[in-house]
């Protein structure tokens, strides 16, 4: 099949694409269905934003720890295997939620031990999303040509935030409206679409490996130091992490819609659905407008971005400030991960794509689950407001610190 590169659409070409991206799409709007529902419902029970933070340490401990060697087996193994089974493993542990927090069952915990429970659930979605994420990632490569790769990333990108976009933003009205339980039996039905979807891709060749064939411990040693040694590798993925580590605030938006706007459920749900909206709306814009010509300048402007609508966002107490404050972290968000999910296509050669896109995925594990944590314990020690403060003024430093040591990127050229 011919593509123009200057074609907005050219990705979508590709059926086999498509249905993986669909696919991730469902599972996006699963996973966060169920995190804010069960996030929500944590809080209402302890009143403790700690309750909050231990969600995202629960999924980031397992997946940080074998994410790595994900990526050795998805340059190995078959990926669409892979990815069948995890999300298997995944489907059973919502349907292990279900039972815990149905009604009856719920009863008969005490409050510790039903939330133990719960992050036992969790830590094994993050072990088997630890597969998964390294086989999906790596998979879109063999999908479509070199030539559409930005092009994909946009769309691979799009259809991402449309499910982080379904899924917080009709959570609040699902825990609202259907109650906790039928919401979870929603997250399943999803992961079952998602299943169907992945069944319709054919299995690809496995990529042979130049040299000879090395142990676990040393393929993994061998994607750590590629990320390394591509400057541009290490600094998009060292960026994203300290902005989302220290400047996300989307793992503490409970305490925000019940103490201090005071929004409820529905409220909470327009808000995680916010950074959703700013990125799709972004994203599509940027199937039209590439922000990889310049690429590196963008990239810095991004983050810096995303620091300063996350300082606004502390001091508002007016609640639509604050939903387009999200709006706009979600906008700049966006536009780097354009940027570092073509740079992810296009440097690593096809045998250690699954490897170098394993390192990557500990970053933003990092950044997401134990940015979760860290927000929890932040707002815990320091207060909800102060520790959203602090945080987007550490984004910014970190910024001015990378601008500073990466001037040589900025004449790079990824199209």
């Amino acid at each position: 099949m011919k593509t123009s590169t200057n074609d907005p659409y050219a990705a979508l070409r590709y059926p086999e694409f498509v249905r993986l991206i669909s696919a991730n799409s469902m599972i996006t709007a699963a996973v966060m269905i169920q995190e804010v529902v069960i996030g929500y419902e944590l809080y209402k029970l302890t009143h403790d934003p700690l309750s909050l933070g231990f969600i995202g340490l629960a999924e980031a401990l397992p997946y940080i720890s074998i994410a790595l060697f994900g990526g050795h087996y998805a340059d190995r193994k078959d990926k669409r295997t892979i990815m069948q089974i995890s999300q298997s493993v995944i489907l059973c542990c919502s349907l292990a939620l279900i039972w815990v927090m149905y009604p009856a069952h719920r009863a008969e915990y005490s409050t510790t031990s039903l939330l133990l429970t719960v992050y036992g659930i969790l830590a094994a979605i993050g072990f088997a999303k630890g597969f998964y994420s390294p086989a999906s990632s790596s998979m879109k490569a063999f999908l479509t040509p070199r030539e559409v790769y930005s092009n994909a990333a946009t769309w691979s990108s799009t259809f991402w935030q449309t499910g982080a976009i379904a899924g917080p933003g009709i959570a609040g009205f699902l825990y609202a409206y259907i109650g906790l339980t039928n919401t979870l039996w929603v997250v399943v039905a999803l992961f079952i679409v998602s299943q169907i979807l992945l069944a319709l891709i054919k299995k690809k060749p496995i990529p042979e490996v130049a040299g000879p064939e090395v142990n676990v411990w040393q393929s993994i040693k061998e994607g750590i130091k590629f990320v390394y040694e591509k400057k541009i590798l290490f600094y998009a993925t060292s960026l994203d992490l300290a902005a989302v580590l220290f400047g996300g605030v989307i793992a503490i938006l409970p305490v925000f819609a019940e103490d201090i706007l005071k929004v409820g459920a529905e409220g909470l749900g327009i808000m995680r659905a916010a950074p959703s909206v700013g990125a799709v709306l972004t994203i599509f814009a940027t199937a039209y407008y590439t922000p990889t010509r310049n690429a590196w300048r963008n990239m810095l402007i991004a983050v810096a971005g995303f620091g300063v609508a996350t300082l606004v966002f502390a001091i508002s107490t007016n609640f639509w400030l604050s939903v387009f404050m999200l709006f706009l972290t979600g906008a700049f968000d966006a536009i780097s991960v354009v940027i570092r999910q073509t740079i992810l296509q296009v440097v690593p050669p096809d045998h250690m794509r699954g490897r170098v896109l394993s390192v990557n995925s500990v970053f933003i594990s990092s950044s997401n689950e134990i940015g979760a944590f860290e927000s929890g314990v932040a707002a815990k020690v320091f207060g909800t407001v102060p520790s959203v403060l602090i945080g987007g003024g550490l984004t910014m430093v970190i910024v001015t610190w990378v601008w500073l040591r990466s001037k040589e990127l900025f004449g790079i050229k990824l199209t």
